[in-house]
């Protein structure tokens, strides 16, 4: 479990759990940046209230498998397009993107065109999260 393979050697899963906007509520974040962590994943966290342009460059330095964006505010509608348009501009195309918190059902199917591998709300299991990671990334 979280390994992925590249040039025929194993590393380790490597996820950023990011944090865009003014939102500043960060318990379910923590949350999944630690179950990601004790299931054996490289986790780097963002931190609070970065731009689309942090998260990217962050995403870009530390060499990302996935990047899981949590988006309490409601500014998800244009935080994550622009997000996916920076990351496709760095060739960053292959990054698994997963988006979680509170996104009216409405909005999920518009992220998922986007280009959002899946959307995550705020009942979901944690297994759920990271059996999702593991599955994704190991294929």
């Amino acid at each position: 479990m979280a390994t992925s393979e590249t040039n025929e050697t194993e590393r380790t899963v490597r996820v950023l759990i990011g944090k865009p906007g003014l939102d500043g509520h960060d318990r379910g974040a923590k949350v999944v940046a630690r179950a990601c962590r004790d299931a054996g994943f490289e986790v780097i966290y963002s931190g609070l209230r970065q731009s689309p342009e942090a998260i990217v460059q962050t995403a870009i330095q530390e060499d990302v498998d996935v990047l899981g964006l949590s988006i309490l505010s409601g500014a998800h509608d244009t935080l994550v397009p622009k997000i996916l348009r920076l990351l496709e501009e760095e060739g960053m195309t292959e990054v698994l993107m997963l988006v979680g918190g509170t996104i009216p059902d409405d909005d999920k199917q518009a992220l998922l065109n986007e280009g959002v591998d899946k959307v995550f709300g705020p009942d979901t299991d944690i297994n759920e999260i990271v059996e999702y990671i593991d599955r994704e990334v190991s294929t």
